[in-house]
């Protein structure tokens, strides 16, 4: 068993890139191995800044033997008169074969021939030096660029290239244009630390070979020193360290020899909100905030920062006061745009907003701001709130996009919304209103929060409603991966929004009425708008009951129905009804309950498809008709669906399906009696009147379980 190294060195790639490369390795190279019939014990995939490499072990020395079977060409054109044809006689050779080996096999459209060929194993050598190009020249991912004068495409220009077969290199050649790198075992250590080239002896003391020139080229080992040196930098302050995880991430793939620095800023600038601080430390700058363990302070930050450097441990002081300079003077910024944007409450900032395009076919984001105010009225009518909930809705609904034109804002977009509920409740606007700013963004991202005040949640749903049925309006939807406007994203957000604070919401008639008014608005609105908003809602909602709250898929089918217009309208009429059922039906899949209605319930659906009975009628003394009963198994069926009404009404009232699923078992022998007892009947009777009767008896029964679902989408447990 032999062992492979392969490091690809370049200059400097961008962070991102690492990550995404690790991952493609980590999914190609075991595929394309065992493709080639290589087997392997184990593929380690690694990387730093300079470098991405992979450690192959327990490969072995070349492929095993094998007999591959190859169906040549129909038996009728390779053999005439009992001789080979030229068509037999090219297979023959194209295979390196006898005509001895050829074999005549029937097959589903005729007699083929057939050779079984052995074919020898190749030195596994030579496959990885085939492998290698593809694994480098096949990489994915953003801005990749030539240079000299060559045409291949990398992030970054590679400088060398090492591949090791236990300890011998494998001759392998990168040529773009007059620019050729030939593979060696000589790698590169820290441009600081260790500027001098380390020569790799075996694969397998690779990393090893490494740390010696300070490059720890094992991500996750980075993570880790550099999770323990934060954390021991900011314990050495007095404070603890927050570790943001997208910035780990990040700052992980910028360093080869990760060392905390800590640096401090004025203590001055704690006076400045500390989201305006972290944004600054992390998305700009990348340093680690230290929050405060002492509860009285009023800023949770303490006055220092920690940068992770990839210099000299020795020149640390030196690091920490370029890090300072450049965070003062971006905090001094914030400092400034902090208080100039004070001067004025935050309603005076309205009139900017007519001068900033929302889309350029939509108007500015003053017109959206309108939108959001009509629509955020419509959602309060239908959740009949309070006189003085309506007004602050329509004050957070007015001031909730205003920040967007200040002068924080404009240099830190990430603080929309965040600095918004600042200046409102510096301005003394009420503390509902100023909450509601922020809230109405929520959530930002699949982990992030919902809003949790009734006055957010209101506006948060009417902007994103606003931007749905606009950008559908003008026929912009979601294609495959592409949601530039990330309308899933705003969709999920409006049914998770009203699933997790119960709000009893119409969304069916809320998206007939605003895309009506859009129409109004928007003469030239894309045809069919409210049914493709309904349609696209409900593909949402099909993937949030599998996806998040993980319904079975045939459950999901049973209450959302298949091109069902009875199902898909309730469903959008009553969200908190269909997440209800839904839960519902998977608890009494487990418990074992839905086992007991089943068979009884979907024979009874099936057969109701003969019949023509309205699908919501639920009284049997209008449609069935007991002078035409002919056995007593009809009369007591009969008298057990009188006895269910009450029952399936006072449940769909109260939406406990709990008390119509007892209620079903409790009709299911008598249903079982009117199939199969001594006194059982043929539905489908000869005469049409009897027949009809009888499967409107059965149609009424499908119409109560269609209370709770479509048991004829269920499948079996």
């Amino acid at each position: 068993m032999v062992s492979f190294l392969l490091e690809v060195g370049t200059e400097e790639l961008p962070a991102t890139f690492v990550e995404t490369a690790i991952q493609q390795w980590k999914q190609k190279i075991p595929a394309s191995l065992k493709e080639q019939f290589l087997s392997f014990e184990s593929v380690q995939v690694l990387g730093t800044p300079r470098r991405l490499a992979v450690l192959i072990e327990g490969l072995p020395s070349q492929q095993p033997d094998r007999e591959e079977e190859i169906k040549g060409p129909p038996a009728s054109t390779a053999f005439k008169d009992g001789k080979p044809t030229p068509a037999a006689e090219g297979f023959i050779k194209k295979q390196g074969v006898t005509l001895e080996n050829l074999e005549i096999r029937p097959t589903s459209k005729g007699d083929f021939v057939f050779v079984l060929k052995k074919i020898p194993g190749r030195l596994t050598a030579e496959i990885l030096a085939e492998l290698t190009s593809e694994w480098i020249t096949k990489l994915e991912g953003k801005r990749f660029m030539r240079w000299g004068d060559g045409d291949l495409k990398f992030p970054r220009p590679i400088r060398w290239l090492i591949t090791l077969l236990d300890d011998q290199i494998l001759p392998v050649t990168l040529v773009s244009g007059s620019e050729i790198v030939k593979s060696d075992r000589i790698s590169q250590g820290h441009r600081v630390l260790h500027p001098e080239k380390i020569s790799i002896s075996h694969a397998k003391t690779y990393a090893e070979s490494l740390k010696q020139g300070f490059i720890e080229v094992d991500p996750q080992d980075r993570i880790q020193t550099i999770q323990k040196e934060v954390e021991i930098a900011a314990n050495s302050v007095g404070g603890k360290a927050e570790i943001p995880e997208d910035l780990l991430a990040e700052v992980v793939n910028l360093v080869e020899w990760p060392t905390a620095v800590v640096g401090t800023f004025d203590q001055e600038f704690l006076n400045l909100p500390a989201e305006v601080i972290k944004t600054v430390m992390v998305t700009h700058q990348r340093y680690f905030p230290v929050l405060t363990t002492e509860t009285q302070n009023s800023s949770p930050l303490k006055p220092y920062f920690i940068t992770i450097s990839n210099g000299d441990p020795a020149k640390s002081d030196l690091i920490a006061a370029g890090n300072e300079r450049v965070i003062r003077a971006r905090l001094a910024d914030g400092q400034f745009f902090y208080k100039s944007d004070l001067k004025t409450p935050l309603e005076s900032y309205l009139p900017a907003l007519e001068a900033v395009t929302f889309q350029e076919d939509l108007g500015s984001v003053r017109d959206k701001v309108n939108r959001i105010g009509k629509i955020a009225n419509w959602i309060a009518d239908q959740l009949n709130v309070s006189e003085s909930d309506r007004n602050l809705i329509q004050r957070a609904a007015l001031l909730c996009k205003a920040d967007l034109v200040t002068q924080m804002v404009y240099e830190f977009p990430e603080l929309q919304g965040v600095m918004g509920e600042k200046y409102a409740r510096e301005g003394g606007e009420p503390e509902a209103v100023a909450t509601a700013i922020f809230e109405h963004y929520l959530p930002r991202n699949a982990t992030d929060n919902l809003p949790q005040t009734l006055v957010g949640q209101v506006v948060g749903l009417a902007d994103k409603l606003d931007t749905l049925v606009s950008i559908f309006g003008l026929g912009m939807l979601p294609t495959g991966s592409s949601d530039p406007f990330a309308l899933r994203r705003a969709a999920n957000a409006v049914i998770n929004i009203i699933w997790s604070a119960d709000l009893p919401l119409n969304l069916y008639q809320l998206l007939k009425q605003i895309s009506a008014d859009f129409v109004n608005t928007f003469p030239n609105a894309m045809l069919g708008l409210t049914h493709q908003l309904d349609d696209f809602f409900l593909q949402r909602i099909r993937t949030l009951l599998q996806d998040e709250k993980a319904i079975d898929y045939d459950l999901v089918n049973a209450i959302l129905g298949e091109n069902d217009l009875e199902y898909k309208e309730r469903a959008l009429q009553d969200l908190l009804d269909v997440r209800d059922r839904a839960l519902f039906l998977q608890t009494i899949r487990k418990d074992g309950t839905l086992d007991q209605i089943y068979e009884t319930v979907n024979r009874s659906t099936r057969l109701a498809k003969q019949g023509d009975l309205d699908t919501l009628e639920l009284q049997p003394e209008t449609k069935v008709k007991p002078d035409l009963f002919q056995k007593s198994s009809e009369q007591e069926f009969y008298q057990a669906l009188v006895q269910l009404v009450p029952k399936t009404q006072a449940s769909q009232a109260t939406r406990n399906y709990r008390q119509l699923v007892e209620a079903l078992s409790e009709i299911t022998p008598t249903v079982s009696s009117f199939f199969d007892g001594p006194e059982s009947v043929l539905v489908m009777d000869d005469d049409p009147n009897i027949q009809r009767n009888r499967l409107n008896l059965l149609g009424l029964l499908r119409n109560h379980a269609r209370v709770l679902a479509d048991f004829g989408a269920i499948v079996k447990s």
